[in-house]
């Protein structure tokens, strides 16, 4: 018997029906109001966040330095306390890679990775914040599963979230699409649009904590000179460039000191020393 293959056949429409009701159902919209196609659950994108850093911590080296873990807790600790309890978050794992790399990130299912680099560049509390709210956003704005999802529509077709996550064939893309890369364990850059939403909400999340939100504005300044003209660090890879990100931050501070005073106003003055 010879299968129906044309587009009018039963099984085609059967298709092309459910790939419409998975669409229709996996419409959604970030913090910001923006429109976002998301085709996994968030149970899913939080099993791959944990695989993916259990992942990174064989490859790279943690860092042992108990001053400097102790720094970098504290300040994650004071911005993972104001994450609303609706994103289900109990807990957060931070970790500090040994490495000279100006990086860090946040992956789904409550896991932080700074890289001891980035502290040359951030360099007080309030910048380290900055960073931290900033890469906590993305998680919390459910940008890698935008990725991901965009990806598996694009470029590999929507196959199942299971086989997506589970088949080396496609370990890398889903890996990419969370910020990862799987061989050198380094932050891939988000989109534009997704960068300049989590600039703003990440200003927000770090003022909430008691962190002084005019410290962004230096610190991408820090980051610029980083670069010394030479390739820029992969925090700023195909993100906004330095001048449009640093105008937005500084437009950006009349709606974040107004938190950062109340949260004073409320006794949340973090103390954490680098």
């Amino acid at each position: 018997m010879v299968k129906d293959t044309s587009m009018t056949s039963p099984l085609f429409k059967l298709g092309l029906a459910a790939l419409c009701s998975t669409l229709l159902a996996s419409c959604a919209q970030s913090p910001t109001g923006r429109s976002q196609m998301l085709l996994f659950s968030p149970q899913q994108m939080s099993k791959l966040g944990a695989d993916s850093f259990e992942e990174m911590k064989k490859q790279e080296k943690v860092s042992k330095d108990a001053r400097m873990n102790a720094y970098v807790s504290c300040v994650a600790k004071a911005v993972t306390a104001q994450v609303p309890s609706q994103y289900g978050i109990t807990s957060w794992e931070v970790v500090v890679f040994d490495s000279k790399q100006v990086n860090a990130f946040a992956l789904p299912g409550g896991k932080i990775g700074v890289y001891s680099g980035l502290l040359k560049v951030a360099k007080n509390q309030d910048q380290l914040a900055t960073v931290i709210g900033h890469e906590l956003t993305h998680v919390l704005a459910q940008h890698s599963n935008e990725r991901l999802s965009r990806s598996q529509l694009t470029g590999l077709g929507l196959a199942a979230a299971d086989i997506a996550m589970g088949s080396s064939e496609y370990r890398g893309a889903t890996m990419a699409a969370l910020g990862l890369g799987v061989e050198v364990g380094v932050m891939l850059p988000y989109g534009r649009e997704q960068e300049s939403e989590a600039d703003r909400l990440g200003l927000d999340l770090m003022a909430r904590a008691g962190f002084n939100p005019a410290e962004a504005v230096p610190l991408w300044q820090n980051m610029s000179a980083a670069a010394g003209g030479k390739a820029p660090p992969q925090l700023l890879s195909t993100h906004p460039s330095n001048e449009n990100r640093i105008a937005e931050l500084q437009a950006l501070q009349a709606e974040a000191m107004p938190l950062y005073e109340q949260a004073r106003a409320a006794g949340l003055v973090p103390q954490c020393k680098a």
